[in-house]
């Protein structure tokens, strides 16, 4: 759209812009009205409101602070419906301080948050593992008087969670108990991730993850709309984004990527992933065969992970294979297989991460930014070999003029540096200029703690 463009194109130089237009009004210059429709890319709150979902939609967040600044630089008085939009945004963004500003602002201007705001703002607490001040928006609620709701105890529990805080996810669910709230999917969901990320793992651990799974069968799914979560659906906010699970990026995707009725299960083979428990797994698994279902694509995914970072390539083939002799496989569980094969950069699966990659191309799967960055980013640590893999990967993202990361071009350059190659060797040279390009552009603002 052509609003959105031009604050794209104009984004470093609107506030300045703005600037300089008031300066000269203070200096009795009018600028002309062309030339004010030329700079500007919005006159009013509601294309204020629409360029500001225009960059939600795009996962833009970045940008969402130029946007506000430029509103008020312009003299256009933000309304509710402005400042929901900008914190969703910031959440979807995992961007806690912008977050807080724009609460900061609305309070300045007379809007106090609703329960849906603080909602949003808790799990943006979540997003960024910032439990501390998840427990402070709870105290601001209580302060002034904004009444907690069902959605408001779960993203407490899951935002919590994510800093892996049993003694006070226990304690919410006390108060949802207290309040006659019982514990649903997402409930179990949260004490599954709130044990995952507790350290040190213990074998106690890994039995809560399996204990609670088994607890979660007493509650029974039921697809439903209740009206608390009218505005997440009119904000484009899953329950699966709002909660932070695992399950988020793919809930929208089609072709049975995700049963929504396997949220705890979901969580929890993730878990065994990240906790590299294939024991668990193999328990969780037989679990769910004997409740007669069938695994959909995030749970394959997730067990493959769990089987490749435990270093059991057979089990994650046979796991691939298996579902594949059935449905099309989705190009994430040949990303997967790779990605995970690479792992210790072994003969047998470096030759396996290629032929799976090979596989994916010719069904007509074509690597995009983040895929290629990632497998681009585990092929390039290998230190012994012709470097095939990494040089394959890199050839099909530039036949299809695709930029990977600034981290993954990194690696691969210094893995190219690491071997015999002459100076002025064609593939080194084109892999030094796209790293510098990218250096200028991204290598001041890396976050290098």
């Amino acid at each position: 759209m052509a609003l959105l463009k031009n604050s794209l194109l104009l984004q470093g130089r609107l506030r300045h812009a703005a600037a300089a237009a008031t300066l000269t009004a203070r200096r009795g210059a009018a600028t002309s009205t062309e030339e004010y429709m030329r700079r500007n890319y919005a006159n009013n709150t509601s294309e204020y409101n629409t360029v500001i979902g225009s960059l939600v939609a795009q996962r833009r967040p970045y940008l969402l602070r130029d946007a506000y600044d430029d509103m008020i630089l312009d003299g256009v008085q933000p309304v509710r419906d402005t400042f929901h939009t900008l914190i969703v945004g910031t959440m979807k963004g995992s961007r806690l301080q912008d977050a807080f500003y724009f609460r900061d602002q609305m309070k300045e201007m007379g809007l106090h948050p609703d329960v849906n705001l603080y909602n949003f703002l808790i799990s943006t607490c979540g997003k960024c593992k910032n439990s501390e001040a998840a427990i402070m928006l709870l105290e601001e609620m209580k302060t002034h008087g904004v009444k907690l709701k069902g959605e408001t105890y779960i993203c407490l529990l899951n935002a919590l969670a994510a800093t892996g805080r049993t003694d006070q996810v226990y304690a919410i669910v006390s108060d949802m108990t207290a309040a006659g709230l019982g514990l649903n999917k997402f409930c179990y969901a949260g004490l599954i991730t709130a044990f995952k990320n507790k350290t040190p793992t213990t074998e106690d651990t890994l039995a809560k993850i399996i204990e609670f799974v088994q607890q979660s069968k007493g509650w029974q799914y039921v697809e439903r709309q209740s009206k608390d979560s009218a505005e997440n659906i009119m904000m484009n906010v899953s329950e699966e984004e709002l909660y932070n699970l695992p399950t988020a990026e793919y809930v929208n995707r089609r072709g049975g990527f995700v049963f929504k009725q396997f949220t705890v299960y979901h969580v929890a083979i993730h878990a065994c992933a990240e906790l590299r428990s294939k024991e668990t797994l193999e328990v969780l698994l037989d679990m769910f065969n004997k409740d007669g279902s069938t695994y959909d694509a995030f749970i394959v995914m997730q067990a493959m992970r769990c089987y490749l970072r435990c270093g059991d390539i057979d089990s994650a083939v046979k796991m691939f294979e298996e579902y594949s002799s059935s449905r099309s496989p989705p190009a994430e569980l040949y990303a997967t297989l790779a990605e995970g094969a690479m792992i210790g950069h072994t003969p047998r699966g470096m030759q396996l991460a290629q032929e799976t990659i090979e596989k994916m191309i010719s069904r007509n799967f074509f690597l995009n930014p983040r895929m290629g960055s990632d497998l681009l980013l585990a092929a390039a640590g290998e230190t012994d070999g012709g470097y095939t893999t990494a040089n394959y990967v890199w050839d099909l993202l530039q036949s299809r003029n695709v930029t990977p990361s600034l981290p993954a071009v990194e690696a691969y350059h210094k893995g190219l540096k690491a071997r015999e190659i002459p100076t002025d060797d064609p593939r080194l040279l084109n892999v030094t200029r796209v790293l510098d390009n990218l250096s200028a552009r991204f290598g001041p603002r890396r976050n290098t703690q």
